[in-house]
C-alpha cells in the first residue's frame, strides 16, 4: 500500500524491518523456542481485541497441527511447514484493516480445481469458526 507520494507507509517500513530481523535471526540459527516466543510477543503487542482473537487463533492452529513451527513473518504470527511459511495471521491493526485475516501461502495444500480461496477474514472467535480454522489448517498441511 503505497502512500500518496509513491513511497512505503510507516507500517510497511516497519514490516520490512521486521522481516529483515527475522532473516538475520534465521541465518544465525534461531531456536524453535525463540521463534515461538517471538509469535507470543507479537501477539502481546497487539491491541486488546486483536490480541484476544490472535491468541485464540494461535491456540487453534497449534492444536490442529502441532508439527507446524510458529514464527513471525513480517512481524506477524505465522506457522511454517518444513521451513516454509504455510499460514500467516495478519491482525487488523497491522495495516489498519477492517478485519484480521488468515492468509495461506502457496505451500498450503488447499488446491481445489482451478480456483480456491487462500485468505479468510476473521472477526470474532466462535466454536464454528474455530472448527473451520482447524479443518483448514489440517487440510493445508496435507
Amino acid at each position: 500500500m503505497a502512500g500518496t507520494t509513491g513511497g512505503f507507509t510507516a507500517d510497511e517500513k516497519a514490516a520490512m524491518k521486521a522481516r529483515a530481523a527475522e532473516a538475520r535471526a534465521a541465518k544465525k540459527g534461531a531456536k524453535a523456542e525463540d521463534e515461538r516466543q517471538a509469535v507470543l510477543d507479537a501477539i502481546a503487542r497487539m491491541d486488546e481485541g486483536d490480541r484476544a482473537l490472535c491468541t485464540r487463533l494461535h491456540e487453534v492452529i497449534t492444536s490442529a497441527s502441532p508439527d507446524l513451527a510458529p514464527r513471525t513473518w513480517y512481524g506477524t504470527p505465522a506457522y511454517a511447514k518444513d521451513g516454509k511459511v504455510l499460514l500467516e495471521v495478519k491482525n487488523s491493526g497491522k495495516f489498519g484493516q477492517r478485519y484480521t485475516s488468515l492468509e495461506f501461502q502457496d505451500v498450503a495444500a488447499l488446491d481445489e480445481g482451478t480456483l480456491w480461496p487462500v485468505a479468510w477474514a476473521v472477526t470474532t472467535p466462535t466454536a464454528e469458526g474455530e472448527t473451520r480454522v482447524a479443518d483448514l489448517v489440517r487440510r493445508a498441511v496435507g
